[in-house]
C-alpha cells in the first residue's frame, strides 16, 4: 500500500474526506476514507470491483449513511440532506444512467431543472448539440451514448460545481467509449469531475489525478499518469499490467473481479 496517512485538505481541494465509514446491513463497506479532490480536472476513483467506489459517492451526496467529516466547498456537508448538498452545487450521474425512457430528451431535462435556479441550458446544448436535435425524441431510444449524455446534461443544467460521475461507459461499445470520453473531457473544462471508471486507457486520456481503494481504504494517490505507467503498482492495486493498456481510448482493461464480490 502506498500513501495511506489522511490528506490535510489545501486550499484548492473542493471535496475533502476524512475517516469516512458506512455500514450497510452489517457489512463495514467504508473503513475510514480519506480523499481530497482538488479544484477542476478529473479525479479518477479506481479499484477492484465491491471495494467501495459506488459506496463513496453516495457517501458524498448523503444517500447512505456515514461517520465522518464531508466537506465541500469548505463547508460540511456531512448530515446534510442529499437535496440541499445537490442544490449547494453537487452532481450525481449514477452508473446505470437511469434516464426515463418513456419520455423525451426535452422532458427528461425538464424534469431535472431545480426550482428557483434558472436552468444553464446555453452550456448543455454547447456540449450536447445532437441532444437539443433529438429533444423530441423518447430516451428509451436513444444508443447508451447519447442516455449518458442524458444523464450528463440533467446534472449540467444546474450550478454544479462538482460531478460525481459513475461508470459512464460500462457496458459501450468501443465507438461510444470515445464519444462519452470526448464530452466528459469538455466537462471538465468548466467542471470538477469525481470519475469512477474501469476502462483505464480512458482515465489515462481524462484524468489528471487518481486515488485508488481496497477493502473500503484509500490506498494509493498520484498522478494519474504516474500509476498507468507502473506496472508493479498497477498488478499490485488493480490486478492489470501496464501491457494492457493500448493507446486507443476504447480499449478496455477491466481490474480483476475483488473476492468481496460486486461493488456496493
Amino acid at each position: 500500500m502506498s500513501d495511506q496517512a489522511p490528506k490535510v485538505p489545501a486550499a484548492k481541494d473542493i471535496l475533502h474526506l476524512s475517516d469516512v465509514q458506512v455500514r450497510i446491513a452489517g457489512s463495514h463497506i467504508l473503513q475510514g476514507i480519506d480523499l481530497a479532490v482538488a479544484d477542476g480536472g478529473v479525479t479518477a476513483l479506481l479499484g477492484r470491483n465491491g471495494v467501495g467506489k459506488t459506496t463513496t459517492l453516495k457517501a458524498i451526496l448523503g444517500l447512505v449513511p456515514s461517520t465522518g467529516l464531508i466537506e465541500f466547498g469548505g463547508e460540511r456537508i456531512d448530515g446534510m440532506p442529499t437535496h440541499r448538498i445537490v442544490r449547494s452545487g453537487v452532481g450525481y450521474v449514477p452508473e446505470d444512467r437511469e434516464v426515463f425512457g418513456s419520455l423525451t430528451v426535452e422532458e427528461n431535462l425538464k424534469l431535472a431543472e431545480v426550482p428557483g435556479v434558472q436552468p444553464d441550458y446555453d452550456t448543455v446544448h454547447e456540449l450536447f448539440p445532437e441532444l437539443h436535435e433529438r429533444r423530441k425524441q423518447r430516451a428509451g431510444t436513444l444508443s447508451g451514448g447519447q442516455q449518458q449524455m442524458v444523464a450528463l446534461a440533467r446534472v449540467l443544467l444546474g450550478p454544479a460545481k462538482l460531478l460525481l460521475v459513475d461508470e459512464p461507459t460500462k457496458g459501450l461499445a468501443p465507438k461510444l467509449v470515445a464519444e462519452v470520453g470526448d464530452v466528459l473531457a469538455r466537462v471538465a473544462e468548466r467542471t470538477t469531475v469525481l470519475l469512477v471508471e474501469q476502462n483505464l486507457p480512458l482515465v489515462r486520456r481524462i484524468a489528471d489525478s487518481a486515488v485508488v481503494l481496497d477493502t473500503g481504504r484509500v490506498v494509493h494517490r498520484s498522478r494519474a499518469a504516474e500509476l498507468l505507467a507502473d506496472e508493479a503498482l498497477l498488478d499490485s492495486l488493480l490486478g492489470v499490467s501496464a501491457a494492457a493498456l493500448p493507446g486507443a481510448a476504447g480499449a478496455v482493461a477491466e481490474p480483476a473481479r475483488h473476492p468481496g464480490g460486486a461493488e456496493q
